[in-house]
């Protein structure tokens, strides 16, 4: 009772329910809108302005002082810039991953703790298990709701924030459910569509920001078995590992994106889905961060390689300078240089890291 909370409010169900949920605990509730994106892409209108109108309807309802922080310059310098930089090099990224490492758990974090804040709080769908006498670690645990689970979007955060760290819809057991209890409380968000894909590009896509952000080059579409030209594109950087939509190679079987080569600017391609080259055994991941701050000891751990995805037993082997092997014992299919490998012992995540090579089967 009285513990005073920063909580990010966003302008969504999520974190509407969660302010309000804190109101009604009894904490000492600041809201914050983090202004992370303003800029107008061709054919988008960023909606940030109509976000932080419903956020202030949100506050107003809950009798809570909203507080606007600025964070878009740390935003375009450590999410926009690693998303175009990872795609221009050939890879995956999950921005999500780093804005909550550097944004909402870095910044957000500091300001609100150096201004008094005895917690932090979001609408993530997750839950904290909060220290123990015997070893003195939170442990992040996955949401009650496997399915909106966000642990995956979490595994660079430390122990250390997470100990004052709090989210509040990570014990209710669906969205329905959520959005019921937002109705119920008048908070005028629950009819709010979920956000999907990533928040700055849009409807537009990822394609036309990417072509906005970096030099449209011409470059061949490959069949991987046998080398013949199918196609064409406007830059390899454009596809991903296992991708088959928008391909524009017309008639004929529905083909795949094997693998792309930037260098070369050839993105290959197959019609096969057994192909060898969509398949792989191992993972080889660097970048590696543990939530305690400690790798564990190699042993089989739980691996979820996309949001959502199913999770799959897997021998993780920590190794030097931020590196991991992941040994899968029956074959997965290939995962996207980029993405993230995430890490669990039962509902805890561990960490993750990010995948450099799928070890493909042909």
């Amino acid at each position: 009772m009285g513990k005073r909370v920063f909580v990010g409010l966003s302008g969504g169900v999520d974190s509407a329910l969660a302010c309000a949920l804190l109101v009604e605990r009894g904490y000492d509730v600041t809201a914050i809108y983090m202004r992370n994106w303003s800029r107008d892409l061709p054919g988008f209108k960023c909606p940030w302005a109509d976000e932080l109108a419903d956020a202030e309807r949100v506050a107003v309802s809950l009798g809570v002082d909203l507080e606007v922080w600025d964070f878009e310059q740390e935003y375009k310098d450590t999410v926009v810039d690693y998303l175009v930089d990872a795609y221009a090099h050939g890879r995956t990224p999950n921005p999500d991953v780093m804005c909550n490492q550097t944004i909402k758990f870095g910044s957000f974090a500091d300001r609100a703790f150096g201004q008094g804040a005895d917690f932090i709080a979001t609408g993530h769908y997750a839950r904290v298990e909060q220290p123990s006498e015997k070893d003195g670690q939170a442990r992040l645990l996955r949401a009650v709701d496997e399915h909106k689970d966000q642990t995956y979007f979490l595994w660079r955060v430390g122990a250390e924030v997470f100990s004052r760290t709090l989210f509040p819809v990570g014990d209710i057991r669906d969205k329905a459910e959520v959005r019921r209890m937002c109705a119920e409380r008048g908070l005028g968000v629950a009819n709010k569509p979920d956000s999907d894909g990533i928040c700055f590009v849009g409807p537009v896509g990822i394609r036309t920001f990417l072509l906005d952000s970096l030099e449209r080059r011409a470059g061949d579409i490959v069949e991987w078995e046998t080398g013949k030209v199918l196609g064409h594109h406007d830059g390899a950087f454009l596809y991903t590992v296992g991708q088959r939509r928008g391909l524009d190679l017309g008639g004929g079987p529905a083909r795949y994106v094997v693998s792309t080569d930037v260098d070369a600017n050839v993105v290959y391609v197959t019609a096969d889905r057994n192909c060898p080259g969509l398949w792989c055994h191992d993972l080889e991941v660097e970048d590696a961060h543990w939530v305690s701050g400690q790798p564990p000891r190699k042993g089989e751990l739980l691996v979820r390689t996309r949001h959502t995805g199913e999770l799959r037993r897997a021998v993780v082997e920590p190794l030097d300078a931020g590196r991991a092997r992941v040994s899968f014992p029956e074959p997965v299919r290939t995962v996207a240089p980029g993405q993230s490998a995430v890490f669990y012992e039962g509902l805890v995540c561990l960490g993750g890291g990010i995948v450099a090579k799928s070890v493909a089967l042909g």
